[in-house]
């Protein structure tokens, strides 16, 4: 039995992670997250669910949906969900990296289901010490514009549009605007209106609208905690899910170059694929350089400060132009196939496009990252750079 926590059992089995014999420099690149040890007993168990229960092909033959029951059970039995909420708040008290290394192995299986969502918001609950209830969650806001205030009565008003498995979640952690703090907060989702919507990979892109609603529990968010460091947290954590994607998306267009015959030779033989898939190991290589160093800064600092948010920032820009540019170059070595819903590609490039809008889209960030360089002056410029 291998057990990402001592009390959250879950069945092991045997996986395989083959590699295709060409390009040799493309298959030797590492393709792990730099914040998962190869002893990192929570990235196994998550990689082992995963390759068990959320294989892209069996998920992308379920018209009916059956996969989700199975898998978020195992995901729940393995104590994931809640990997950094302490244990004190009924969590499984894992580290930050832990976490962080679960969250790209669930981009690497491209998973639809709100893994990524209830360790935000079992994170962001843990921030004011409360204790994070069984089931799925989901965190609002979703978008650094909306605002969402919280009354003298301690009821929320207001509206979080893109929230991700709004219509799936149970419960909604929620940071709360005041007169002059923050406060966070646990709110029932039945209370709430959730007006369904799909993202571009057709998973659930809810607006939740807040009228009067009373929270579960609420308590004040600890001093210098903002929506900045919320929208920076999941920005990371899409970010590593981004690379992820990219990471599978490289190894598909591998093997299928080295499958697909053209001409009476395979298509990996000849120099315009093997062009196009050298860019594409390097959107992948720049994309999981960003989002780990971004990862581990978060995971050795003490609060949100500015090495944070260059580091986070950046990693959200340069992994939401990675898959762009990767995606497009994945499904230009398929040709038409990589486009049909019967082929798994789709399921990775859509979400890695999806995931670029959540937290804050790399125009955003791009803006808030100018303007961080603009205050600081020209002649701080380099030292910032380099202090990276």
């Amino acid at each position: 039995m291998a057990m990402a926590f001592p009390h959250h059992p879950v069945q092991e089995k045997a996986t395989s992670d083959a590699r295709t014999e060409w390009p040799r420099e493309l298959c030797q690149i590492k393709t792990r997250n730099a914040v998962a040890e190869s002893e990192n007993i929570v990235a196994e168990t998550a990689e082992k669910i995963f390759a068990d229960l959320a294989d892209a092909q069996t998920i992308n033959n379920d018209k009916t949906g059956s996969w989700k029951a199975p898998l978020w059970q195992a995901l729940t039995e393995a104590g994931l969900p809640l990997s950094w909420v302490p244990e004190d708040c009924d969590g499984s008290g894992a580290s930050l990296a832990e976490g962080f290394s679960v969250l790209s192995a669930a981009g690497r299986f491209a998973i639809a289901a709100p893994l990524a969502e209830t360790m935000l918001a079992g994170w962001l609950l843990s921030q004011s010490k409360m204790a994070s209830p069984e089931g799925m969650m989901t965190v609002a806001p979703a978008s650094p514009k909306d605002r969402i205030a919280v009354g003298a009565d301690g009821a929320l008003s207001g509206r979080a549009r893109g929230v991700p498995f709004a219509s799936d979640a149970k419960y909604i952690a929620v940071l709360a605007s005041g007169a002059s703090d923050f406060s966070i907060a646990l709110v029932d989702a039945a209370k709430c209106r959730v007006e369904a919507g799909l993202n571009l990979a057709s998973d659930a892109s809810d607006t939740v609208t807040f009228n009067n609603v009373q929270p579960i529990a609420i308590k004040p968010a600890p001093k210098g905690f903002d929506q900045n460091a919320l929208m920076l947290m999941g920005g990371v954590a899409r970010s590593l899910q981004i690379a992820g994607a990219l990471e599978s998306m490289l190894d598909i267009s591998v093997r299928y170059s080295n499958e697909r015959v053209a001409f009476e030779k395979k298509i990996s033989k000849f120099q315009a694929v093997q062009h196009n898939l050298a860019r594409l190991a390097g959107e992948s290589a720049a994309a999981l350089a960003a989002a780990t160093s971004a990862a581990d800064t978060i995971a050795n600092s003490t609060s949100f400060d500015e090495a944070v948010f260059l580091e986070a920032a950046s990693a959200k820009i340069r992994c939401s132009e990675a898959a762009e540019k990767g995606g497009a170059i994945a499904h230009q070595v398929h040709g038409a196939i990589g486009f049909t819903i019967e082929h798994i590609l789709h399921r990775y490039s859509l979400r890695a496009l999806a995931w670029r809008d959540d937290f804050g889209s790399e125009s955003y960030w791009a803006v808030e990252l100018g303007k961080l360089v603009c205050n600081r002056g020209a002649d701080e410029l380099w030292p910032l750079v380099a202090s990276r």
